[in-house]
């Protein structure tokens, strides 16, 4: 089974909200300094779920994309110790303040110039934006079917049997291949790499791809967004404490009752 596992880096969700700006005129977020980006922590389980599969068969080859700066090649290489094959980082002056929509169409396009998969893996969502659409928009561009937010994932004769978290419980479906799954964090603890795999997948090398590479530099850029970032701020949480006197209970709460009686509240 050829599988693909889409991997992002993202600002570490752990940053305390003091080091946590944003330019508001600017509409970004500002690195919070001597803080590094992570990987997306849905991420490690995709990959799991595609090591498990290739395992499973016995063979295959699982191939993790990225879509970033140069600084996301340590997500491709977390992926490449934890035994994944071979990486590829999407990057370029293009791609900066691009929408998901384009996002899911640059990895499309990656996946189509690797020679398709039979398997495409990704995260339930990205932690920093939490939309979980790319998925879905990768599914459309390439014409497969697209199971979300998946727990468990089996090989089912020539497709796949994947159970989804719902709301309320559970579903269990089953997929032709290809197709785009979506993994949740409830599929389980993905493998930790040990030290040599990780100085294994430091002396690995990862493909290199712009935008005029994959044939869609007039598609990228800011320009070109359908998804419009109208403002992006911090909101300002604001809150008034008023103590209630009395000498007795009773009395406290006769002042309240008319405090709220006031306030139209009852």
């Amino acid at each position: 089974m050829n599988i693909v596992v889409c991997v992002k880096q993202i600002p570490d969700p752990e940053t305390p909200a003091a080091s946590f700006k944003v330019d508001e005129a600017a509409k970004k977020v500002i690195p919070a300094q001597g803080i590094a980006p992570v990987v997306n922590p849905y991420d490690p389980q995709a990959t799991e779920a595609a090591l498990r599969l290739k395992e499973a068969a016995g063979s295959g080859k699982v191939t993790v994309i990225s879509l970033g700066p140069d600084s996301a090649r340590d997500a491709i290489k977390h992926a490449l110790a934890m035994g994944a094959d071979e990486g590829v980082l999407i990057t370029g002056p293009e791609f900066e303040d691009i929408d998901n929509f384009q996002t899911a169409k640059a990895l499309a396009a990656a996946i189509q110039k690797l020679g398709g998969a039979d398997l495409v893996l990704t995260g339930r969502a990205a932690a920093d934006w939490d939309m979980g659409v790319v998925p879905l928009g990768i599914a459309q561009i390439l014409g497969v079917p697209c199971v979300t937010v998946a727990k468990a994932i089996e090989k089912n004769g020539a497709g796949l049997k994947v159970e989804r978290v719902l709301e309320d419980g559970f579903q269990t479906v089953e997929t032709p291949l290809p197709a785009v799954v979506s993994v949740s964090n409830e599929f389980g603890e993905p493998r930790y790499p040990q030290l040599r795999q990780i100085m294994l997948a430091a002396k690995k090398t990862v493909q290199v791809w712009g935008a005029n590479d994959l044939g869609i530099a007039g598609e990228m850029g800011k320009e070109n967004r359908a998804l419009v970032l109208e403002a992006l701020y911090v909101p300002k949480v604001e809150s008034n404490v008023e103590i209630i006197e009395g000498d007795t209970p009773e009395e406290k709460a006769r002042n309240l009752a008319q405090k709220l009686r006031a306030a139209k509240l009852i």
